[in-house]
């Protein structure tokens, strides 16, 4: 069974990898498809949406002969993910109370 991911928790994954360091987009794609799967397709409309409400911005930086465009939070996008990240950790704790020990007592 594959458990679909929300476009908030998507958010909130590439915010806090942002909140570390900035990436590029294919970098970025690839630090979090060590942890979960996505793919690059579904990764850059999610990047444009972010860029476009402010949560992010963007700056090109010279690669052999070309340029990346690097991707890096805003203090709003800051903000947002901090509120992601409660509102996860309160999901969890919910969803672990019903998967874990609680259940059988």
């Amino acid at each position: 069974m594959a458990i679909q991911m929300s476009s908030e928790l998507l958010d909130g994954c590439v915010l806090g990898l942002l909140s570390h360091d900035d990436y590029y987009g294919y970098a970025l794609t690839q630090k979090i498809q060590e942890s979960i799967t996505v793919s690059e397709s579904t990764m850059y409309p999610v990047l444009r949406r972010l860029k476009k409400n402010g949560l992010l911005t963007t700056y090109d930086q010279p690669y052999q002969g070309r340029n990346r465009r690097y991707y890096k939070i805003t203090a709003e996008g800051k903000r947002q993910f901090d509120m992601i990240q409660q509102e996860w950790q309160e999901f969890k704790d919910g969803v672990d109370k019903m998967l874990g020990d609680e259940l059988n007592e």
